[in-house]
C-alpha cells in the first residue's frame, strides 16, 4: 500500500522522477536498477556487493546527515547551498531536536554584525584564546576552558561570526539588541556574545515547547527545504557503512522505522510540514551517501550505560532533559564507534561541569525540563504539566529513605563564566583563579551520593522527593489534578507514615521509604523553622512548619542534560580513529563530537556549518 502525505514525496512519485530523468541537483534520488540493455548491447554482469555492505541501496544523495537538530539542520543548509543534495534523518516525527525546546539563546562571538552594531569589539583570535584559557576557573573549582581541544576551539572561533551571518541569510529571527551575558556558559569572558533569538508562544504542532529554540529551528528548517534538502522522518540510524569492514571511505546508512504513536492513537503523529518529505512504507531502509555522512544525533545522556562511562552516578531514575521530545541516545557516537572512530575529550563530561546536572523547578511530573502543556502534540506523551515552585522555602527534599541531604535553596549548579566574570581579566593569567572566591554548590553531588537505602547491582542513589502540606499548596496557588501531575511521581496522604507507604509506588523508588525516617525528617524541620536557623543544612531562615494534612511527596529528581564528551573530530569535523587518522566521507558535530565545553547551541549551529560546507566539497563515490 503506497502511503501519501498532502505534499509529501511517495515512492511512486520517486520512481516517476528516475523514470524521466527529472531529478536534479538538491534532490535525492531512489535507487533503481537500470536494465543493461538500454546502456550496452551486452549485457553486463553486476559487481556483488562487498559482504558488509547493502545489497542494494534504497536511497542516495550527496551528503546524508542524521539528525534533524542544531548540527543537523544547519549542515543540510549549508551543504545544500554549496550545490549537494542532501538527505535528513531522524528518528523523531518532526525536525529541531533539543535545538527546538531550548530557549534560543546563541552565544555567537568572534565579530558578529550585531557585536559590531552595538560596539561590542571581538575578533577570531579573541574568542580562541577565551575557549581555551587554562586559567579561568568557575566558583566551583571547575576550568572551564583547560580540557577543550585546541583544534576544534580554534574552528569554532574562525566559523562562529560566519555561522551567525548565515543564520541570518537563513532567515533566523534575533532580537536586534546588544548581545549580553544572559543564559550563556563557557562562553568567553573578554566579550558580551549572547544572542537571542525570539520567543515562539503557545505550543503548537509546529512549537512542540513554545521555546525561543523554536523559531531559530523553524527558520533553518524553512531555508533547507527552499534549497532542496529532503527529510526522512520517524527512521531512526542503526548502522554507519564503510566500503570495507572497518576500512576505506563511509558510503551510507541503515535505519529502520520508529514512529512516535501516542498512547490511545492508532496513527504515527507526523510534521506538520510534509513538503520535501519522504513517504516510504518499508520497516528498514538502506540510503547511500556519495559524498558524505554528517553525524548530528545529538549525544549521549539520553543511554544510561554510555553516559555511565562518564559518570558511574547516573544511574536510570535520573531523566533526560528534553528526551521526550529528543532522546540522546549515543546512536551516532555506537555506530561511528563500530567502524573505528574513537571517543575523546573525557575530562569536560566526567567534571562536575556546569549544565550537566540541573536541579529543576518542576515537579510531580519525571518529564521535569520542559513545562510542556495540554496543547503540544506530545502531551499525550508527557501525560503532566508538573508543579512549578516559586519558593523552596514551601518544601523540603529527601533522598529515597526519607532523609534531608542538602539546603533545597541552592539551585544546584554554579552560574558559568562570561563577560564580566572577573574584573579585571587578563587572558592567560596565573592570577586569575586566585580572584575567584571558592563557593562549592554541591546540590547535585548530595542528591547522587551513596546513602543507605543504595542496592545492588547498580548502588543507585534513587528519586529525590520535595515533600510538602497543604499550606504549601495554597501559598504556591497549585491546583493538583490528573493534567498536572503524574500518579506514579506524585503521592498524597493524611498523614507522613501513609505518605511514605505510597511512595513505594514509583517505579524508580527500588527501596521502601521508611516512615520514621520521614517523619523524623519534618520533625527536625519543623524545629528549625521555630529556631529561625537550619544547622544542619543550612537552609537561609526556614518559614514554614510542615503540620497541616494532606502530606504531599512530588518527584524533584536531578536532571542530567549537556553531553560534553563524544568522538574526537578534526579542525573540519571530520571523525578521527584511534590512530588520529580521519574516517573518509565521515563527519560529526555538536553534543555526539568531543574537544568542547560550551554548554548550548552555538557549537553545534557552528559544527553544522563548519560540516556541511567541508560535506559538500568531497569527491562523489
Amino acid at each position: 500500500m503506497e502511503k501519501k502525505e498532502k505534499t509529501g514525496i511517495s515512492r511512486r512519485e520517486f520512481l516517476k522522477l528516475a523514470g524521466t530523468g527529472a531529478a536534479v541537483v538538491a534532490s535525492v534520488a531512489l535507487v533503481q536498477p537500470v536494465a543493461a540493455e538500454a546502456l550496452s548491447p551486452e549485457p553486463a554482469q553486476p559487481k556483488p556487493a562487498p559482504a558488509n555492505l547493502p545489497a542494494k541501496w534504497d536511497l542516495e544523495a550527496d551528503v546524508v546527515v542524521l539528525g534533524a537538530g542544531a548540527v543537523g539542520l544547519v549542515a543540510a543548509a549549508r551543504a545544500a547551498k554549496a550545490g549537494a543534495s542532501v538527505l535528513v534523518l531522524d528518528a523523531n516525527y518532526d525536525i529541531g531536536g533539543h535545538a527546538i525546546i531550548s530557549g534560543g539563546n546563541v552565544p555567537l562571538g568572534g565579530g558578529t554584525s550585531f557585536q559590531k552594531k552595538y560596539g561590542i569589539a571581538d575578533d577570531p583570535e579573541t574568542l580562541f584564546k577565551d575557549l581555551t584559557d587554562w586559567s579561568v576557573v568557575e566558583v566551583s573549582g571547575m576550568p572551564e576552558y583547560r580540557y577543550n581541544d585546541r583544534g576544534v576551539q580554534r574552528a569554532l572561533a574562525d566559523n562562529e561570526a560566519k555561522t551567525f551571518e548565515f543564520l541570518l541569510e537563513c532567515g533566523a529571527p534575533f532580537q536586534d539588541k546588544a548581545p549580553d551575558n544572559s543564559g550563556g556558559h563557557a562562553v568567553g569572558i573578554s566579550a558580551k556574545r549572547e544572542h537571542h533569538c525570539v520567543w515562539t508562544k503557545g505550543q503548537s504542532s509546529e512549537s512542540p515547547a513554545a521555546a525561543g529554540g523554536t523559531a531559530l529551528m523553524r527558520a533553518v528548517e524553512d531555508a533547507a527545504r527552499k534549497l532542496g534538502v529532503k527529510f526522512l522522518l520517524n527512521y531512526h540510524m542503526n548502522t554507519i557503512y564503510r566500503e570495507r569492514v572497518s576500512d576505506g571511505r563511509v558510503v551510507g546508512v541503515e535505519a529502520t522505522y520508529t514512529p512516535t504513536i501516542l498512547p490511545g492513537s492508532l496513527s504515527p503523529l507526523k510534521s506538520f510540514r510534509a513538503d520535501g518529505n519522504i513517504d516510504l512504507d518499508v520497516k528498514q531502509v538502506f540510503v547511500r551517501a556519495k559524498k558524505a555522512v554528517v553525524i548530528g544525533t545529538g549525544g549521549s545522556t539520553g543511554n544510561v550505560n554510555f553516559r555511565r562511562m562518564f559518570d558511574p552516578r547516573l544511574t536510570e531514575e535520573m531523566p533526560l532533559a528534553g528526551g521526550e521530545y529528543s532522546p540522546q541516545d549515543a546512536s551516532g557516537e555506537l555506530a561511528a564507534m563500530a567502524i573505528g572512530a574513537t571517543l575523546w575529550g573525557t575530562a569536560n563530561q566526567t567534571f562536575d561541569r556546569n549544565g550537566a546536572l540541573r536541579k529543576r523547578p518542576i515537579i510531580g511530573t519525571r518529564t521535569n525540563y520542559v513545562g510542556w502543556t495540554k496543547t503540544s502534540p506530545i502531551f499525550p506523551k508527557v501525560k503532566a504539566t508538573g508543579l512549578n515552585v516559586r519558593s523552596w522555602q514551601d518544601a523540603i527534599i529527601v533522598n529515597q529513605v526519607g532523609k534531608r541531604f542538602y539546603n533545597e535553596m541552592e539551585d544546584g549548579y554554579p552560574n558559568g563564566t562570561t563577560e564580566g566574570f572577573l574584573k579585571p581579566y587578563v587572558q592567560g593569567d596565573w592570577r586569575n583563579a586566585q580572584k575567584v572566591q571558592y563557593k562549592p554548590m554541591n546540590y547535585p553531588d548530595a542528591a547522587l551520593a551513596m546513602n543507605e537505602g543504595s542496592t545492588a547491582p547498580d548502588f543507585g542513589a534513587g528519586p529525590q522527593w520535595a515533600i510538602f502540606d497543604a499550606a504549601a499548596v495554597d501559598r504556591e496557588k497549585w491546583v493538583i489534578n490528573e493534567t498536572s501531575v503524574h500518579p506514579e511521581y506524585f503521592f498524597s496522604a493524611p498523614t507522613l507514615a501513609e505518605l511514605a507507604a505510597k511512595i513505594s509506588a514509583c517505579p524508580y523508588q527500588k527501596v521502601a521509604m521508611s516512615a520514621a525516617n520521614l517523619e523524623a525528617t519534618v520533625a527536625a524541620y519543623n524545629k528549625a523553622v521555630d529556631a529561625g536557623a537550619d544547622e544542619e543544612f543550612g537552609k537561609p531562615k526556614p518559614q514554614f512548619k510542615l503540620d497541616k494534612g494532606p502530606f504531599y511527596a512530588a518527584w524533584a529528581t536531578i536532571t542530567v542534560h549537556d553531553t560534553y564528551a563524544g568522538l574526537r573530530i578534526n579542525m573540519a569535523c571530520q571523525v578521527m580513529d584511534m590512530d588520529g587518522a580521519v574516517i573518509p566521507g565521515l563527519y560529526c558535530g555538536g553534543e555526539s563530537a568531543a574537544g568542547c565545553s560550551q554548554h548550548g547551541l552555538a557549537r553545534c549551529l557552528t559544527q553544522g556549518y563548519i560540516a556541511g560546507n567541508a560535506a559538500a566539497k568531497e569527491s562523489a563515490v
